[in-house]
């Protein structure tokens, strides 16, 4: 209303206009005076001014995917300290607000009749260390060319994305090739625990071979049950939220997909806040687990 008034004041006059609308000439008034001398408002205003600019500033370099949880944590991180009612009255003053996600179909082939490993996981996705536990799994983009398809492997100790592969063929070269990445990017590691679904991709004799050479050990969960890969499942809704619904582009194939995973990947390695690792990256996580190695070391 105070825009308003400014707009017509010139033609109608403030006090006309201020008996048409609900509104007094005394809060009209008292409302350009604070604009003019910030420093005359309540504390609590000048508070809540800043915050908001640093809650805009968090919100905004998260592609505006943060909720009021994770606006707050990195808040705190960032050493502000302010209550977290504060933080959710603010950002839904100012209409701000995070990613939902949904559920997404099942795109999974699986073969009942194909020999396989066991489930070494069990549903227990803890590891206590980088390169003990990864998990695999892939998800499916609707593009005006066709169908586009996603592989992710997660390393389980700080939810990392240590490959990841897009494809126009939902085959075993797309998931061998976020394989390679993965055994590349973590320097060859030895014993590392594969986890994956049942998907015929997963257990091609190609791929199987290319982890029993490369020291990997396969398991596989049940068919059809998704709480048997249930992390690498997260990380699929988390990317189809924050990247293919959130964008909300008209996907044109391959190319500008696999630019946006580039993007998230690395925002999601480096700077996403984690809830289940303590509200930090994973990158930050490994930073500290092989930081509190070496100070062992030099203890010892």
């Amino acid at each position: 209303m105070v825009t308003f008034i400014d707009d017509h004041k010139q033609k109608y006059g403030i006090e006309p206009i201020c008996r048409v609308l609900p509104i007094a000439p005394s809060t009209y008034y008292r409302t350009k005076d604070l604009e003019s001398y910030p420093e005359k408002r309540s504390l609590r205003q000048q508070h809540d001014d800043y915050y908001i600019n640093e809650i805009k500033r968090i919100w905004q370099d998260s592609k505006c995917r943060y909720g009021v949880r994770k606006v707050w944590q990195q808040m705190k991180a960032d050493g502000i300290h302010v209550a977290r009612c504060t933080v959710e009255r603010l950002m839904k003053q100012y209409g701000m607000q995070g990613i939902w996600r949904g559920k997404g179909k099942i795109t999974t082939n699986s073969r009942d009749d194909q020999k396989c490993s066991d489930d070494l996981i069990n549903r227990n996705f803890n590891a206590h260390r980088p390169n003990q536990l990864w998990v695999a799994d892939f998800t499916y983009i609707k593009t005006t060319s066709g169908w586009v398809y996603t592989a992710f492997i997660i390393d389980v100790f700080a939810r990392s994305i240590v490959g990841w592969k897009v494809s126009n063929r939902m085959n075993t070269d797309m998931v061998m090739a976020a394989l390679n990445q993965a055994i590349a990017d973590r320097n060859n590691p030895k014993d590392v625990i594969h986890h994956s679904d049942r998907g015929v991709q997963y257990l091609s004799i190609r791929y199987t071979d290319k982890m029993k050479d490369s020291s990997i050990i396969a398991s596989v969960g049940t068919t059809g049950d998704s709480y048997d890969n249930a992390l690498a499942e997260t990380v699929n809704g988390l990317y189809k939220s924050e990247v293919i619904d959130y964008l909300k582009e008209n996907w044109t194939g391959v190319n500008d997909v696999e630019l946006a995973t580039l993007e998230w990947v690395d925002w999601f390695n480096k700077t996403r806040l984690h809830s289940t690792i303590g509200y930090v990256s994973p990158f930050e996580f490994e930073k500290r687990y092989y930081d509190n190695l070496t100070l062992s070391g030099i203890a010892a």
